[in-house]
């Protein structure tokens, strides 16, 4: 197994990952038609199965990998919330070192913001208002904040006197998420190319989360018919029926210890709601939904389409 380094401050990782770059070049990578490449997967720690995927997928496209374990308390609403994440550094190293990552930088909070909040931060704009915007009020504006400071960290231009390919790796589980974070390297002029790795799924459908830790047995069992309801509109969609949302949320209001928040089939691109369709689908679509489930708040999504149309 792989023992990763740890590093603690941005100059620590700046000057860790020009090292990694030199001596990957020194043996001979980035020498043919294909130039070095670094791999960045963000991460709030409590790492499980969905996070590994986003370090293998990093792994088998890069010479260099880096993970980021930073809880950022910019886009918790709630303090007990923040108080209540899992911290879990050591059986994350562990887990990073496993999947092959080269370094691992989890700065403290004073690293990232030395002179307390920032007075200047990213904003989401109206695509960060709706659904968990709405719910979240200024998530999103600290969840941009800090994957920018992340990206400027770990960027390789200045760390190689060659050509460095970077890249950033982000789960489809977070689907607004995602989507925010494309506009911002895209908008902003980010040298960096981002990287969708899709959602990982347990036994029983729910999609791998940190906060699955918090569900008792009986919550856990509830919260499968999330899920469940996604995957009656994915089944529907794909034998070329129109999507019956109606029965989906219905579905869910079915099962008492699980309080829906939203669910609606967006623009996988824009997250504009689509307008209900008496046919098939014409077109790509993002199913997406956030629920309460006991004191659990969890969201998940399903891409939806047609393959006549696709």
């Amino acid at each position: 197994m792989n023992s990763p380094q740890l590093l603690r401050t941005a100059a620590e990782l700046k000057a860790a990952v020009a090292e990694a770059l030199a001596a990957k070049s020194a043996a001979g990578a980035g020498a043919g038609e294909e130039p070095l490449s670094l791999g960045l997967v963000p991460t709030m720690g409590a790492l499980h199965q969905g996070h590994r995927s986003m370090m293998d997928a990093a792994r088998a496209e890069n010479d260099v990998v880096v993970a980021t374990v930073f809880i950022n308390p910019l886009q918790f609403n709630d303090p007990e919330d923040l108080r209540r994440y899992p911290r879990t550094l050591e059986a994350d190293v562990e887990l990073l070192g496993a999947a092959g990552v080269d370094l691992v930088f989890a700065p403290d909070e004073d690293e990232v913001y030395p002179e307390g909040a920032p007075l200047v931060r990213v904003s989401s704009g109206e695509l960060g208002a709706r659904y968990e915007g709405a719910s979240r009020p200024g998530h999103f504006d600290g969840v941009l904040t800090v994957v920018a400071k992340l990206l400027h960290y770990a960027s390789p231009a200045a760390a190689s006197g060659t050509p460095v390919r970077y890249r950033a790796y982000f789960g489809q589980k977070d689907a607004q998420q995602l989507v925010l974070i494309r506009r911002m390297v895209a908008d902003l002029n980010f040298d960096t190319e981002v990287r969708a790795v899709p959602v990982v799924r347990a036994p029983d459908g729910l999609a791998e989360s940190s906060r699955n830790g918090f569900l008792d047995p009986v919550h856990r069992r509830a919260a499968a018919v999330l899920p469940r309801a996604l995957f009656s509109l994915r089944d529907r969609v794909s034998a070329g029926e129109p999507p019956d949302l109606a029965a989906a949320v219905a579905l869910v209001k079915a099962q008492p210890l699980v309080e829906l928040d939203y669910f609606d089939i967006v623009d996988p691109q824009t997250l504009q709601p689509l307008r209900p369709t008496d046919g098939p689908l014409e077109k790509p679509a993002l199913a997406l939904l956030a629920a309460q489930v006991g004191s659990v708040r969890l969201i998940d999504n399903l891409p939806l389409e047609n393959p006549d149309t696709a």
